[in-house]
């Protein structure tokens, strides 16, 4: 009996779709213009087909609170906003469900909008998954972006290199040029010694002319 209740739970385990971990992306960190709309994206990762039962959900916690509030949830092929929330009249859904897009659009941003969005996505059977969490930054001039700033610094010292290795280059040419330019005029003038002393030696006469005579 026991053998037997051990087989069918195995059996039924196998048939059964098996729960899997399901992956939820969202930007790190936005920056906007106050007055303007933008984009918080929201995709998952699932080993499965999109599910018709997929769903995403939406959570926003004002910077200096510790509460989240619920803003957004799409479920049953259908988006919901919270009507009594910050965000009632200016949230859109933007996402496309099917391509695992629940991505949503915030309009007429205000500095009391800055704050910590999260994502929760589920994909049945695939519910198990670690909500993914973006910040907004509402600005009145929007900042300079730290890679900016970094790839500016970079380039201004590549560039410096690469002078410097051109300069270093340079000097190295004139040198050699300069080396060997006084090395031939040397080898010029010890030329030139030699033919005028050669010119000046007297012709001696033939040790045997007196004999001979």
């Amino acid at each position: 009996m026991l053998a037997f209740l051990a087989l069918a739970s195995i059996a039924l385990v196998g048939i059964a779709p098996q729960c899997q971990a399901i992956v939820i992306y969202t930007g790190w960190e936005r920056h906007a213009l106050v007055g303007s709309d933008v984009r918080l994206s929201c995709s998952f990762f699932s080993w499965r087909w999109t599910s018709e039962d997929v769903t995403f959900s939406w959570s926003y916690r004002p910077d200096g609170s510790r509460d989240s509030i619920s803003i957004f949830h799409f479920t049953g092929g259908a988006p919901y906003v919270d009507n009594k929330g910050p965000f009632r009249d200016r949230l859109e859904f933007v996402g496309n469900p099917g391509r695992r897009d629940g991505s949503i659009l915030i309009k007429n941003l205000d500095f009391s909008d800055n704050g910590t969005f999260t994502c929760d996505a589920k994909n049945p059977p695939d519910i198990v998954g670690r909500p993914s969490s973006v910040r907004l930054l509402v600005f009145e001039n929007l900042p300079v972006q730290a890679g900016v700033i970094t790839g500016a610094i970079i380039g201004a010292v590549l560039g410096l290199l690469v002078l410097i290795v051109v300069i270093y280059y340079l000097m190295r040419f004139l040198v050699a040029r300069r080396v060997f330019n006084l090395s031939v005029s040397k080898h010029g003038k010890k030329g030139k010694g030699k033919e005028g002393s050669q010119q000046r030696q007297p012709r001696r006469t033939p040790p045997f002319s007196f004999l001979s005579s």
